[in-house]
């Protein structure tokens, strides 16, 4: 299993090991690359909508491409943000800028619909579930159809500190969470992606979109005209996981 995971902090704070628990816990094989913000990829949106043209157009792409190829080759995507101020870190928020043209609206890849994806955060105290959601509502607009959340509170500013009792319970969920994804069944693709993907297709045909090169975008894989990027090949991944579903601590 190909495992790409970015990191919206430099530093191997408690959301990453949170994250390293997931992996080590995981059965099957792995090939992992992980990319770190902003250590690689320092930059921010400019609006200039270049990419809306094409995606090598951005400014930053020499910079994105290989973290854009590891992304569209990965079974599975796990993002890890702490929480600050009730939101992911800046350096992921500018990360999901530079690549809002995944988004089903603009020129969404024909890979994401066989992925699955994990969003992990957290808090020293309240707000994890926050960072995770914002995080996992651009994924799924990218057409990821799987996305899991966890966001837990620490209880601590840094893992050293986490109390015993916290860190066997994040042991115990992600023992679970990776058993889940260890599993090699096929990718579901809900009711929620098909809406999602036929009300934005319907913008296009209409002539609604941001820019005429997403239109073509969409007319010349045929997806104006009944094909459906799902089925062009087939999931190669684990058990079916409630989209946007959250484990974790109650109430996150």
């Amino acid at each position: 299993m190909k495992i790409v995971l970015i990191h919206g902090q430099n530093h191997k704070g408690s959301t990453w090991n949170v994250a390293n628990i997931l992996l080590e816990n995981m059965t099957c094989d792995k090939e992992i690359k992980e990319f770190f913000l902003p250590r690689d990829l320092n930059h921010f949106c400019m609006g200039c909508y270049s990419c809306l043209e094409s995606r090598e157009k951005c400014p930053y792409w020499e910079e994105k491409k290989p973290i854009d190829e590891a992304i569209a080759e990965a079974d599975l995507l796990i993002f890890t943000t702490p929480n600050y101020c009730m939101m992911p870190s800046a350096p992921m928020k500018a990360f999901l800028d530079l690549f809002f043209t995944n988004w089903l609206s603009h020129k969404p890849q024909e890979s994401m619909f066989q992925k699955r994806a994990v969003v992990i955060s957290t808090a020293a105290g309240a707000g994890a579930g926050k960072a995770t959601k914002l995080v996992a509502n651009n994924l799924i607009n990218w057409g990821i159809p799987e996305v899991m959340t966890y966001g837990i509170s620490a209880n601590a500013m840094n893992w050293g500190m986490v109390p015993d009792k916290k860190k066997a319970k994040i042991q115990r969920d992600m023992k679970r969470l990776a058993s889940k994804l260890s599993k090699n069944t096929a990718v579901h693709v809900g009711l929620k992606t098909r809406i999602l993907f036929w009300f934005y297709g319907g913008m296009q045909s209409a002539n609604w979109g941001a820019s005429p090169a997403e239109k073509e975008y969409w007319e010349s894989r045929g997806w104006l005209n009944g094909v459906k990027p799902w089925k062009q090949e087939k999931g190669r991944l684990g058990q079916k996981i409630s989209r946007g579903s959250a484990i974790g601590e109650k109430g996150l």
